[in-house]
């Protein structure tokens, strides 16, 4: 599927992977609506082609506006990346007592039901576009983790949320086929994102060490091209890819 002339969408949008993604789907021609807070937005560099939008991927109403503003733009809606996401860790049992389930349900909510809620949404309005060749009409791309498959010690909620994003990935493909939409789901490594800003040098090469080939973390730019493949692979459908240089997570 072609990328210029296009609207696409991508939440989480004003840094990391979003960032990344928003920036090289612009570079490829697409109109591009990074949807994020408002506290991010004010951190971003500002980046020619993509506007910012003010969202919470938790919010229907929120989130409709930013589709009915992609929608509308004069370009068919037709891709999505879905990267809105945070990584909390907490011990279902440690010294301070149990997990916090308020804790868990929010990461649950944010980054589950947050790229459920945009997934939905945007499929809707791309559903109403013109077809293409195969009568497709657009991909959605979610975000998981490799902590959905290696989930460590403290990543109950993580791994669990990017869990069911794994597990959303089939049937959402088979849910929007008849509609002429992929969905497809990357699963991340260890990414150099703002995320690993305060991390210390020497903890980021034990990071880098354990990873068996290429022996580095990996960059948010690397998930953008993985993402532009996706979208220019009009058969790949309905499927996970790890992007980890083979690494599978120890317990800690």
């Amino acid at each position: 599927m072609q990328i210029t002339d296009t609207a696409a969408l991508v939440t989480g949008g004003a840094s990391g992977l979003g960032g990344a993604t928003a920036k090289a789907l612009a570079a490829q021609g697409a109109r591009v609506f990074a949807l994020d807070l408002a506290g991010s937005i004010e951190k971003a560099d500002q980046v020619d082609g993509v506007t910012y939008v003010e969202a919470d991927v938790t919010n229907p109403e929120q989130v409709q506006a930013a589709v009915n503003t992609a929608a509308g733009s004069g370009v068919p809606l037709r891709t999505v990346v879905n990267c809105a996401g945070i990584g909390p860790s907490a011990r279902i049992l440690s010294k301070k007592g149990t997990h916090d389930l308020n804790l868990y349900a929010k990461v649950i909510q944010i980054n589950l039901i947050g790229t459920f809620n945009v997934l939905t949404l945007a499929a809707e309005a791309i559903a109403k576009t013109d077809t293409l060749a195969d009568d497709a009409r657009g991909v959605i791309i979610n975000t998981a983790s490799v902590a959905a498959f290696d989930g460590q010690i403290g990543q109950a909620a993580y791994a669990s949320s990017k869990g069911g994003v794994v597990g959303l990935t089939l049937t959402a493909a088979r849910d929007l086929a008849s509609h002429g939409i992929r969905v497809m789901t990357i699963a991340p490594g260890i990414i150099d994102t703002p995320m690993l800003a305060t991390v210390s040098d020497e903890f980021r090469a034990t990071l880098a060490a354990g990873i068996p080939f290429p022996k580095r973390l990996g960059s948010p730019q690397e998930y953008a091209k993985l993402a532009l493949s996706i979208i220019d692979h009009d058969y790949l459908n309905g499927e996970v890819i790890r992007m980890d240089g083979s690494l599978r997570m120890a317990p800690r």
